[in-house]
């Protein structure tokens, strides 16, 4: 089945679209805040379709993922009682802001940095920061650090593959896509014992 195809090469129009910059800084800034899908959906094929402009592109998701963030630690500084019985109810937001709660107590600042690679969604840790009341400089300076370190990350690996990378992603995008799903779907059964 070629769903995995179709969506890619939707996304590689859309990368190209000629305000595909302002999409990637929408994105990034809902991303931190309230929004599921996270910017590199945007910016990995924005990336490879103008690889010159790579770095540009992570430096947009940059910017905009810490000013949504901002967005978020204001959320959860003055409206954390109004979520809250969302959070209670929501199941798996529960467990993510449980987990987040810890690590803010184990590592403080770095908490803010190691969401940029973690699997918790960062908006659940611009909250969490601002609900707990986290210092405001050293969340946004470890907000610009562990996303720009993600982002460029994600640009410099699109840049480095280039043409090539993304003719063998078209290739075998429906594979990957597949056995993504059904890592997913392994790990939620193991997890969810």
């Amino acid at each position: 089945m070629k769903l995995f195809s179709t969506l890619y090469e939707k996304v590689m129009r859309w990368s190209a679209h000629p305000h595909a910059h302002y999409y990637l800084a929408g994105l990034s800034f809902a991303e931190s805040s309230f929004f599921p899908l996270p910017p590199d959906v945007m910016l990995a094929p924005m990336s490879l379709a103008k690889t010159h402009k790579a770095f540009h592109y992570a430096l947009i998701a940059t910017l905009f993922s810490v000013i949504g963030g901002v967005f978020g630690y204001a959320i959860g500084l003055w409206f954390f009682d109004l979520i809250q019985p969302l959070v209670s109810e929501g199941g798996r937001w529960q467990e993510h802001y449980t987990i987040t709660q810890e690590w803010f107590s184990k590592w403080g600042f770095w908490a803010i940095f190691m969401a940029g690679f973690s699997p918790i969604p960062y908006k659940v840790f611009t909250i969490t920061a601002g609900a707990i009341g986290m210092l405001f400089i050293p969340f946004i300076i470890a907000s610009l650090i562990g996303r720009g370190a993600r982002f460029f990350m994600v640009a410099s690996l699109m840049k480095w593959g280039g043409k090539e990378m993304e003719l063998k992603l078209k290739r075998y995008v429906d594979i990957i896509g597949w056995f993504f799903i059904l890592v997913g779907v392994i790990a939620y059964i193991v997890f969810k014992r």
